[in-house]
Order: structure tokens, then C-alpha cells, then sequence
């Protein structure tokens, strides 16, 4: 069980500062935490050393060093190697740290692995994948969803508070995987149609680029709509604000569960046929955008 005693300031650690775990770093780090981070691509972390953080030279080493662990993984393979591999977090984990995965893996893997490092070294698992994107990581205003003990809930709210607008306590371990890739359903849905709708608008001779204002505020209005309207429109795909790989992983992700549970999920099977085409034509670690190429002809 989950016993930290919770300072001002804790010492926070950082596994996979990346797309959205490198923004999430660095609002801790201008939040006053003192912060150990490690990534498996070392280049990537010069500009959060620059801003304080500290490296470390593994997962282990983070681990002793922080009562709070906080990781940011691309998909289950890579969690289950940094929390259990060769100087994994479990081989300096204990009852009184905590570890919190605002990944996107199955959930039926992340109750396997909360028991598994638990039984192994006492330490406690949240799940807490996060919705909002790269800007809703810089800018603070993530939904963290989160699965597991509410007592160590708790104890993360006021350092996650940094981060996200929102923390929802969705109940057991792996509550908060579900609650992601319901949501992964949703917006690779909505992406889809977004790109169709803006060719749509394309071929009928209507400025696409305009779509995303003239629909702001109706009952077609989204987050997404504003956010990739626009990048659709324009062939826009820098900055990287999601890849391909990322979106197909998850949305693959819950049409097992739908297996699982006889869940039909016809629009789920649908999107993950749209991205696995643009990922076959060599764009899976390329932004999302990208899938507006599926509705350009020739010609286009």
C-alpha cells in the first residue's frame, strides 16, 4: 500500500519526455518541482536539463530518486520494458513511491503490470492517460483520466494540477485505459470526418479554410474540428501534434476491448481502416494530418 507522505515539493521523476512528455516536464519544473528525468533518446532532453531537470542514467535511477515516478510511454511493449527490464523502476521501486502512467495501453496490461510491480516491490500503479494534446500539455489544460487506489489519487492531485484542468477518479486499475480509448474512439472518428467534410467543402468550390469558423459554436463544432480543421485545409503537418501510429495503436487497442466485452464498434473498425492505410503509405510516424491524403485524388 501506497505510503508516501506528501511534502511541499516533492521529488517528482519523468520516464519518456517526448511529444507530450516533454511540455508535461517542463510546467512541473516551472511549478518549483525538483525533477529527475530519463528518455531513451538522450538528445531529446537538452532543453528540460537546460531548465533544471536533472538526467539520470536509467529508469532505476529515477526511481531512487523520486517519490513520485510519472512515465509518458509510446505503447505497452515500452512500459513494460522501463518498469520491469534490465535497471527497470521495480528494481528501486518501493511501498512508500508511486508510479503514475499517463500512457495509452490495453487495460487488461495495465492491471497485469499494477499487480506485477506491487507484488514485486509494493509499489503502486495509477493509470492516467491524458487527453488534450500537445497544446492541452503546454498549456495545462489536459483531462487526466485516471484508474486506481483513490487514497493515492489523492496524494498526485495537487502536482498534477499543473498539468490538466481535470483529473476524474474512473475507479479500478485500468478504469482509466478505458475511459482513453472510449475517447480515442470519439476523436479518430471525428478526425475522419473532418477530413471529409474538408474535401467535401474542397470539391464543391467552398473555402475549406474558412469551415472551421463557420461552424464554430454548432452542433458540428469540435476541439478537433478547430484544432486539425484548419491543418487539413492548409496540408498542414508541422508541428508534429500527433502521429499516425499513435492514433491507429489506440483506436486497435479498442476494438480488442470491444472483442472482449461484445462491444460491436463499427466506427472504431472504420477509422482504424482510414489510418492503417495512411500509415501503409509510409506516414505512421508522421502527424495526423496526413490522413487528408486518403480523400485527395490524383488530380488534387
Amino acid at each position: 500500500m501506497f505510503k508516501a507522505k506528501v511534502t511541499a515539493k516533492p521529488k517528482l521523476g519523468f520516464l519518456g519526455t517526448g511529444l507530450m512528455g516533454s511540455p508535461m516536464t517542463l510546467r512541473l519544473l516551472d511549478a518549483g518541482y525538483n525533477m529527475y528525468i530519463w528518455n531513451r533518446t538522450a538528445e531529446k532532453i537538452t532543453s528540460l536539463l537546460e531548465n533544471g531537470a536533472t538526467a539520470a542514467d536509467s529508469p532505476a535511477a529515477v526511481a531512487i530518486e523520486s517519490e513520485f515516478v510519472f512515465m509518458c510511454l509510446t505503447d505497452a511493449n515500452a512500459v513494460e520494458q522501463v518498469v520491469f527490464g534490465d535497471k527497470g523502476v521495480v528494481k528501486t521501486g518501493s511501498e512508500k513511491k508511486l508510479l503514475v502512467d499517463f500512457s495509452s495501453i490495453p487495460p487488461n496490461l495495465t492491471r497485469a503490470f499494477s499487480m506485477r510491480l506491487e507484488s514485486e516491490c509494493g509499489m503502486s500503479w495509477i493509470d492516467a492517460p491524458v487527453s488534450g494534446g500537445v497544446k492541452g500539455a503546454e498549456e495545462g489544460t489536459l483531462a487526466i483520466l485516471a484508474g486506481g487506489k483513490l487514497e493515492a489519487i489523492e496524494q498526485i492531485r495537487p502536482i498534477v494540477s499543473n498539468l490538466c484542468n481535470r483529473m476524474t477518479h474512473m475507479g479500478h486499475t485500468g478504469a482509466g485505459q478505458v475511459t482513453k480509448l472510449c475517447n480515442q474512439v470519439i476523436v479518430a472518428s471525428n478526425l475522419v470526418t473532418i477530413a471529409e467534410a474538408i474535401s467535401l467543402a474542397e470539391r464543391s468550390g467552398v473555402d475549406a479554410t474558412k469551415l472551421h469558423e463557420a461552424l464554430a459554436g454548432g452542433f458540428g463544432d469540435s476541439l478537433p474540428l478547430q484544432i486539425f480543421g484548419p491543418r487539413f485545409a492548409e496540408r498542414k503537418v508541422k508541428p508534429l501534434l500527433g502521429h499516425i501510429y499513435t492514433m491507429l495503436k489506440d483506436v486497435d487497442n479498442a476494438r480488442e476491448l470491444g472483442r472482449e466485452t461484445n462491444t460491436p464498434l463499427p466506427m472504431a473498425g472504420l477509422a482504424a481502416e482510414m489510418f492503417r492505410q495512411v500509415s501503409s503509405q509510409g506516414y505512421a510516424q508522421e502527424d495526423v494530418t496526413h490522413l487528408i491524403r486518403l480523400f485527395e485524388s490524383e488530380e488534387d
